[in-house]
């Protein structure tokens, strides 16, 4: 039996075939009910008629048992059985093979052994409530709708990553018109690394160790972190939890843990949306970066450079610690703003496509139709995709590239990360060059994307050789395929969190455990 379509308004308007047997359409002619439907109308002739299983069952020539698994839609009736069971209802089988249920308590009831069946309703581990006769209709109706409603919010879940895309854009939108600037979480960041001890330079350990400890909290390395979280904070007992470092004096575990007080000292509540959830995301990654690179001392940095007319994400990198990347989104936030500086920054993967970026400057960056940018491909003659191709990586690569939005300058650096190959650049208007070291590259290429003569289109002669003569197996991207896990924490494994701080709880010591 084939089962395609859905169930509207409480009725039945699947479309099931029976192999063997008449079909008849959902306009009327053509079209057959499924098991459930099928077993109810059964149920409803027989109880019509005053019939019970067993005299049912004497007239067919068949055990009550069947009859029960046809009535409960779990056993097809062959048909000639279903003739047998027609016959001693004195009904035709095509009035057993109305797709409509033949009333409204069997829609229900119907609806509601659905339900039950569901994968959904699986991980409810909830009994079964058998919609029998002696279920009263309001309390049928109100299992329904409760049933109805927890679907609907599956589905829903099953559509976060359109909603995901939606929210992200919209932030990134927002901090565009901002200049990518959150004076407020400058100033607050900047107030506590000084109170910490902070003077100049790079923010060192200890510094965000005090900081961490004026909030109450002690930072505790383990190995045996659960391996859906970056960081687990203990509010109960006072506790942030890291990783051990995985290079001494590395930038990554300062970043953590001042993502994990962000938290804290922003206000945060438990997420109720991705909205809420990527816009926390946004902000403790944000504090973090100030707190590493504190306004007052990245401004003199840079301000320095610019009039030496040698500005350079390396120089920022290497004056306060951190990541290339870190200091080139650092850079973002503080260009424009105080130096008058439109910037954009793009982080690509290996394949071209696109997993971070910003532009305040008129960059045209490629989006999809809802405006997002994720996974989008880039110009293969920008900057930052024609690096991966270089074979010298070890320096940064400068190129000046034509666009119909103008022209622009970018200095790139590659690397790799976790899922491979990346690129990322940082880039600014012909006109603001002038600041930047490497503004006397000679390299200049011309892109006219999004006009897909550009770089996708292949060439004619080539099409014309291996159009018919090719067949490539694509790669799939499993997530793709996926919904965004759900949770107050999208893609936190509680019950592992949980577990976990309940080894390293102080009372653990007292084997006070529910496992």
């Amino acid at each position: 039996m084939r089962d395609d379509s859905p169930v509207k308004n409480g009725r039945s308007c699947r479309r099931v075939t029976f192999v063997g047997m008449d079909q008849r359409d959902e306009t009327g002619t053509q079209g057959t009910p499924d098991a459930l439907t099928l077993g109810r109308r059964v149920r409803h002739l027989r109880t019509a008629r005053g019939l019970t299983l067993d005299a049912l069952g004497r007239r067919v020539g068949v055990t009550p048992s069947v009859l029960s698994l046809v009535e409960n839609g779990r056993r097809e009736p062959r048909l000639a059985l279903l003739r047998g069971i027609a016959e001693a209802l004195d009904v035709t089988v095509a009035d057993l093979l109305e797709a409509e249920p033949p009333s409204r308590r069997a829609a229900l009831e119907i609806a509601l052994d659905r339900a039950q069946r569901s994968a959904g309703f699986d991980r409810l581990s909830l009994p079964t409530v058998r919609p029998g006769r002696s279920l009263p209709l309001p309390i049928l109706e109100q299992l329904v709708g409760l049933h109805a409603e927890l679907a609907r919010r599956d589905l829903e879940s099953v559509a976060t990553p359109e909603e995901a895309r939606r929210a992200n854009t919209q932030i990134r939108l927002e901090r565009q018109q901002r200049d990518n600037h959150l004076p407020e979480i400058e100033r607050l960041a900047e107030s506590m690394a000084r109170k910490a001890g902070y003077t100049s330079g790079a923010l060192t350990h200890r510094t965000v160790t005090r900081m961490a400890e004026q909030l109450g909290f002690v930072i505790v390395y383990v190995d045996d972190l659960p391996s859906s979280t970056r960081t687990v904070t203990d509010l109960a007992n006072g506790r942030i939890y890291l990783p051990p470092a995985s290079a001494p004096g590395g930038h990554g575990l300062r970043s953590l843990t001042l993502q994990a007080i962000a938290h804290r000292v922003l206000g945060h509540e438990r997420p109720s949306s991705y909205d809420e959830f990527l816009r926390q995301r946004m902000e403790i990654t944000y504090f973090a970066s100030c707190c590493l690179m504190p306004e007052s001392a990245a401004v003199a940095h840079l301000a320095q450079h610019k009039r030496e007319k040698d500005l350079a994400i390396e120089d920022l990198r290497d004056a306060f610690g951190v990541t290339h990347e870190a200091a080139a989104q650092r850079f973002t936030s503080l260009a424009t703003h105080h130096l008058g500086i439109p910037v954009h920054f793009v982080r690509i993967g290996g394949d071209g496509a696109i997993y971070r970026a910003y532009a305040n400057d008129g960059l045209p960056l490629p989006t999809d139709v809802t405006g997002a940018i994720e996974g989008q491909l880039v110009c293969r003659s920008w900057g930052v995709r024609r690096a991966l191709t270089r074979r010298d990586r070890s320096s940064e690569s400068y190129q000046y590239t034509d666009t119909p939005a103008g022209t622009f300058w970018c200095s790139t650096q590659t690397g790799s990360g976790t899922t491979g190959a990346m690129s990322l650049a940082v880039g600014v208007p012909f006109a603001h060059a002038t600041w930047f070291r490497g503004r006397d590259t000679t390299d200049r290429h011309r892109s006219t994307c999004p006009d897909e003569g550009c770089c996708r289109r292949p060439r004619a002669a080539a099409a014309a050789r291996w159009q018919d003569a090719s067949w490539p197996s694509a790669r799939i991207h499993q997530q793709v395929f996926s919904a965004l896990p759900t949770g107050a924490f999208p893609g936190v494994d509680a019950r592992e969190v949980y577990a976990f701080l309940d080894r390293h709880a102080p009372q653990a010591a007292t084997g006070a455990t529910d496992e």
